[in-house]
């Protein structure tokens, strides 16, 4: 058995110097089902066992993605695992550490290159490796996606359309009363909501706060309600906007139901005196208190406290009742007082949304600005004013194989003018040819764009132009010229960006810059158009 302990104890008090940012990554290899190929184990991280994503490669020659690496030597430097299990370790070498270790540019350009495909359900895509990392990974439409908020898996291309209309976890706002809520309480606050619209079944009468619904209904001329004397034992029932014609109908009866109870209360006021309390165990009659005779009685129920007792008992009560409603009242008008703070604090909160909404609109105009400022600044960089324009393209072989596969057969040229107020002009070229050229030759047309001074210039166009490919060592260079058809809609002033191109399909033949060509130098290829000025 190998110790390594006072090896990573001396690896780990090393400095470890931070990653440039170009190397940095926050994700681990790419998935293995993106290759359109078998994949070789040289492409392999030896800790996710994905493809590897930005190679690092350690000093016993094991590559790892950068982020695998960074986390597994995010404590200190640690044994390379990979050389254990292939039985290669030796305590000098198989250490991983950032500060022996290098990107693997080598490896990456290798894995860049390798032909890729969507891994997604009904996607179509494929090109390289570097194409899907840089332009199609994180971005395809038919990518499944959890959803933060109710973890359910949708399209990425879906996910606008679940959080605002599908998402059972999404928040909304009540129309009504602007409370913030879940999808699923919907139902639950419209059971709640003060400002919910409610309907008077009596009068028919809509959209009636629910706070205000009870005030309504003691209002409604419609709505039925018993009569104030119920407690007496009237059992009438009457429309609210009848009660007083019920109350001048039912005098006689109201007075008979009166007549009854006060006749009830004296009634119980007089055998009171006749009762006494126990103890709590209840109200009783003693034979020993059989009913007395004039003065006597009167005393007897003095020395007791028969009446007096119950009066006062009524009176505590009635204290009690009144300290009562006070608390209501004053929980009633703290209430009231919480509601009014809580609908200003609703207001703030709208202000406070519409100006967020504002300034992210303005935000918006501000990144469109700086597009086209930053496109204007690109333009004016390679922009010339004298009818003559050197095109330079570099990265041929990958360009022109973009081209051979269809991923970009045409390549426009940063504009150039005649003047500068003159002709607006760019060139268009195909790397695999176009039309009569396709498969054999470089394709290269002229294009007359519409420029701010058109109005100015004389139409149609019918300068000479000469376009060029230069040979890099100054001996032959590969020239075509041609006099404008003025009869073509080519040159006629352009009603759209551009007018359809016109030029050369057999411009150079494909043969010429294969081998050590001297058109092609550093993979980088020289275009050169003269615009006659003549006349002008």
């Amino acid at each position: 058995m190998i110790s390594t302990a006072g090896t990573v104890g001396k690896w780990k008090a090393m400095a470890r110097p931070s990653l440039p940012s170009s190397l940095d990554s926050t994700l681990p290899g790419i998935s293995r089902e993106v290759l359109s190929v078998s994949m070789e184990p040289k492409y392999q991280c030896q800790q996710c066992k994905e493809i590897l994503r930005k190679p690092f490669q350690a000093q016993c020659g094991h590559r790892f993605c950068v982020f695998c690496f960074k986390q597994l030597t995010s404590s200190g430097p640690i044994p390379c695992e990979a050389c254990r299990t292939e039985g290669i370790f030796e305590e000098a070498m198989s250490m991983l550490n950032i500060t022996v270790a290098f990107p693997d540019n080598a490896a990456r350009r290798e894995i860049d290159s390798l032909p890729a495909k969507c891994p997604n359900d009904g996607c179509c895509w494929s090109g390289t490796l570097k194409d899907y990392e840089g332009q199609h990974e994180g971005r395809c439409e038919f990518e499944r996606v959890k959803c933060e908020a109710c973890q359910a898996v949708i399209l990425l291309s879906e996910k606008d359309r679940h959080n605002e209309r599908e998402c059972e976890a999404r928040t909304l706002n009540c129309k009504y009363c602007k409370v913030t809520f879940n999808f699923k309480e919907i139902k639950a606050h419209d059971e709640i909501c003060q400002k919910f619209p409610m309907q008077c079944k009596d009068c028919g009468k809509k959209k009636i706060p629910r706070e205000k619904f009870q005030e309504h209904t003691k209002s409604c001329a419609k709505s039925k309600s018993a009569c104030q004397f119920s407690e007496i034992g009237c059992r009438a029932v009457v429309d609210n906007g009848k009660q007083q014609e019920h109350e001048q109908t039912s005098v006689m009866e109201h007075l008979r139901l009166m007549l009854a109870v006060l006749s009830s209360v004296r009634l119980r006021a007089e055998g009171a005196v006749e009762w006494q309390e126990d103890s709590g165990l209840g109200l009783y009659r003693g034979p020993e208190d059989a009913p007395l005779a004039g003065a006597d009685a009167a005393a007897h129920n003095a020395g007791r406290g028969g009446a007096p007792g119950v009066q006062q008992k009524v009176t505590a009560l009635e204290n009690i009742v009144c300290v009562l409603n006070r608390e209501v009242e004053r929980s009633a008008l703290t209430l009231e007082a919480l509601s009014r703070q809580h609908r200003l604090d609703q207001e703030k909160i709208e202000n406070l949304s519409n100006k967020v909404r504002q300034l992210e609109r303005t935000l918006t105009m501000r990144d469109l600005q700086l597009a086209e400022s930053d496109q204007s600044l690109r333009e004016l960089q390679f922009c010339t004013y004298d009818g003559v324009f050197i095109w330079k393209i570099a990265d041929f072989s990958r360009r022109r194989q973009d081209a051979v596969g269809g991923r970009a057969p045409a390549m426009f040229s940063p504009a150039f003018y005649s003047s500068k107020y003159g002709y607006k002009m760019c060139l268009r070229l195909y790397l695999n040819g176009d039309g009569t050229g396709r498969g054999t030759h470089l394709s290269l047309f002229f294009v007359v764009m519409r420029g701010k001074y058109d109005a100015l210039l004389k139409w149609p166009f019918s300068q000479k132009v000469t376009l060029m490919l230069l040979d890099q060592n100054n001996r032959e260079h590969i020239i075509d010229a041609f006099r404008p058809d003025v009869s073509s809609t080519s040159f006629q002033r352009p009603i759209s960006e551009m007018n359809i191109a016109s030029g050369c399909p057999l411009f150079c033949p494909l043969a010429k810059l294969a081998g050590k060509s001297s058109y092609l130098r550093d993979d980088t290829i020289f275009i050169k158009a003269i615009v006659d000025l003549t006349g002008l």
